[in-house]
C-alpha cells in the first residue's frame, strides 16, 4: 500500500517552509528558505512577494525528493501564513505593484492615531471587533492609495488585486494570471479591519470608510474546505485549508473546546483562547478574532492577546548588549542567581500590544542598584515574558467566563525550562509543551487532512496530540502577587514615560 501524506506550506515572517506529515501526525520531512527583510525607513518593514513565491517553487520539490515521495502521494495542501501582511499585484501580469507591507510595519501610525479620534474605536469595534492599529491591513491599503500614484484608480478599475499572503500563494498555485483563484479564509480576513466578524463578509461601511473597492478583494471562504486544485508546483493536488499562523497553531494544539488556549513564543508571542461559537467582545484590551470555520459549520471564535516583544528581547540582550553569545545561554546565565534582585524590564521597544495598546510606551529597566549583575538582568529578561503573559491571561479571564485550566505552549522559547517553570508559577496553571513542536505547520496539515478525509474528525486529531513536557506551579502565592504588583509598577513607568523635547 502506497503511503500518503498531507503537505503544510508555512509562509512565515522570515521564511517559507514545506513540511510533510503522515497519518499519525508525525513530521516526515521539511524544506525551508528564508527571504529578505527590507527596512527602507525607520519603522518600515517590507517583503518581496515574488521572492516568497520563487522560494516556494524551490522548496516543494526539495521536500518531496528528500524522502523520495511522488506528488501523487500528497492527499491535500494546507496553508498557514503570516497574518496582516499586505500584498497587491497586477491581475493581468501577476507582478506585485510594490513590496508587501509586513504586519510589523508602523508607517501608518499617524493615520491610526487620527482614526482613534475620528470616527473613534467604537465605529470599528462594532463591525470588525478590532481597534485602529498599525497591526492591521486596511490602514496600509489606505496608505498605499495615498502614496502610490494611480494605484487607487487602478484598483477601482479591477486591475489590481489585494490579499494577505495566503491569497497570493493560492492565486499562484491555482494558475496565477491564467485563472488563479482569488480567495482568502475567514481567519485572515478577520485581521484586515474590513470584514464584518459576525457575517464573515466584507463590510460595506468599512470599505467605504477606507475607500477600498470591492473589485480588488478576494472571496472570503471557510478555513477548512476544498478550494480547488493546484495547477503549478503540485499539479492536481487539492488545496483544502488556509489559516493565519496563530489560528493554525491553535488548531495544531487541538484547542477545539471553549476555554482551551495556547501561546506561541517566538520573536513576539501570541496567546489565543478558543471561545467556541460565542463571539466574546473584549473589554480588557484583547482582540476578538475568528479561530477557524469548518465548511458550513458554525464559526468558532477566539480571544487573542498579541505580545510584541518576547524572543526579540533575548536577541537584544545578545546582539545589542553582548552579554551572551547565543540565545540558549540566557537560561544558564539566569540560573547563576536565585531571583531578579528587584530588577524588572518592560520591553516596550515600539510600544506595548495587548492588553495596553499604547504605541507611545517605551522600554524601561527599573530597580537597578549596584547589587545587580548580568545574571539578574538575564532573569529579568526571561521574567518579562512571563509577566506579559500573565497580563494577557488576566484580561482573558476578565473578558470570558471560561476559566483557563492549562496553557499549551509552542515556539522556540519553550526550550527554556526556567522560563516555562516561571510561566507556570506566575499563571498558577500547568504549562504543557507538545511532542510536535511545529504546531503552526501541524495545524495547517490537520485542517487540510480533515477537509480531505485523511483524518475523519477532531477527536482523532486530539488522540494524535501527545505531551512532551509539563511544568506545574510551585511559587508561594503571596510572593507571586507581590512580584506581579512590582511588575505593574514598572509598566506604569513605561506607559508614563515622555521624553522631553530636545534643543531646537
Amino acid at each position: 500500500m502506497v503511503e500518503r501524506y498531507v503537505m503544510s506550506i508555512d509562509q512565515g515572517t522570515t521564511s517559507t517552509r514545506c513540511i510533510l506529515f503522515d497519518h499519525r501526525g508525525r513530521l516526515v520531512t521539511v524544506a525551508q528558505r528564508e527571504h529578505r527583510q527590507f527596512f527602507p525607513q525607520p519603522g518600515w518593514v517590507e517583503h518581496d512577494a515574488s521572492e516568497i513565491w520563487r522560494n516556494l517553487e524551490r522548496i516543494v520539490p526539495e521536500a518531496l525528493s528528500g524522502v523520495g515521495i511522488d506528488v501523487g502521494q500528497i492527499t491535500a495542501i494546507g496553508i498557514a501564513n503570516q497574518r496582516e501582511t499586505t500584498v497587491l499585484w497586477d491581475r493581468r501580469t501577476g507582478v506585485p505593484v510594490c513590496r508587501a507591507i509586513v504586519w510589523q510595519d508602523v508607517r501608518t501610525a499617524q493615520l491610526v492615531e487620527d482614526l482613534g479620534r475620528s470616527p473613534g474605536d467604537a465605529f470599528f469595534l462594532d463591525r470588525c471587533c478590532l481597534p485602529p492599529s498599525t497591526y492591521f491591513s486596511a490602514p496600509r491599503l489606505r496608505w498605499l492609495f495615498d502614496h502610490v500614484d494611480g494605484l487607487e484608480q487602478r484598483a477601482r478599475d479591477g486591475e489590481v488585486l489585494f490579499g494577505t499572503v495566503e491569497s497570493w500563494v493560492i492565486w499562484n498555485l491555482t494558475g496565477g494570471a491564467d485563472g488563479g483563484l482569488h480567495i482568502t479564509d475567514a481567519t485572515n480576513a478577520s485581521r484586515t479591519m474590513l470584514m464584518n466578524i459576525r457575517t464573515l463578509t466584507w463590510d460595506p461601511e468599512l470599505l467605504e470608510f477606507f475607500g477600498v473597492p470591492s473589485a480588488m478583494l478576494p472571496e472570503i471562504r471557510p478555513s477548512i474546505e476544498t478550494y480547488g486544485q493546484a495547477r503549478s508546483v503540485l499539479p492536481g493536488v487539492p488545496i483544502t485549508a488556509a489559516l493565519g499562523d496563530q489560528q493554525a497553531a491553535l488548531f495544531g494544539q487541538t484547542c477545539f473546546s471553549p476555554g482551551e488556549a495556547k501561546c506561541t513564543y517566538g520573536t513576539g508571542s501570541f496567546l489565543v483562547m478558543n471561545t467556541g461559537t460565542d463571539l466574546v467582545r473584549s473589554r480588557h484590551g484583547l482582540l476578538t478574532t475568528v479561530a477557524y470555520k469548518i465548511a458550513d459549520q458554525p464559526t468558532v471564535y477566539a480571544l487573542e492577546g498579541p505580545i510584541a516583544v518576547t524572543g526579540s528581547l533575548v536577541q537584544w540582550f545578545r546582539d545589542r548588549l553582548g552579554l551572551i553569545s547565543s540565545a540558549p545561554e540566557i537560561e544558564t546565565l539566569a540560573l547563576t542567581v536565585e531571583d531578579n534582585g528587584g530588577c524588572y524590564i518592560v520591553p516596550a521597544f515600539s510600544g506595548l500590544f495587548a492588553p495596553h495598546w499604547r504605541s507611545d510606551a517605551r522600554g524601561v529597566i527599573v530597580g537597578l542598584t549596584s547589587y545587580i549583575t548580568k545574571g539578574h538582568l538575564a532573569r529579568a529578561v526571561l521574567e518579562a515574558t512571563g509577566w506579559q503573559t500573565r497580563e494577557v491571561v488576566d484580561a482573558m479571564n476578565a473578558d470570558s467566563a471560561l476559566a483557563m485550566k492549562e496553557l499549551k505552549v509552542d515556539g522556540g522559547m519553550t526550550s527554556d525550562n526556567l522560563l516555562m517553570q516561571f510561566l507556570a508559577d506566575v499563571l498558577d496553571l500547568p504549562v504543557v509543551r507538545p511532542l510536535v513542536a511545529e504546531t503552526v505547520s501541524l495545524g495547517a496539515a490537520y485542517a487540510a487532512g480533515l477537509a480531505a478525509g485523511f483524518w475523519p474528525d477532531l477527536e482523532v486529531l486530539r488522540r494524535n496530540w501527545h505531551r512532551a513536557a509539563q511544568w506545574m506551579p510551585d511559587m508561594d502565592p503571596e510572593r507571586r502577587e507581590w512580584e506581579y504588583e512590582c511588575w505593574k509598577r514598572a509598566v506604569e513607568r513605561s506607559l508614563g514615560w515622555i521624553r522631553p523635547s530636545g534643543p531646537a
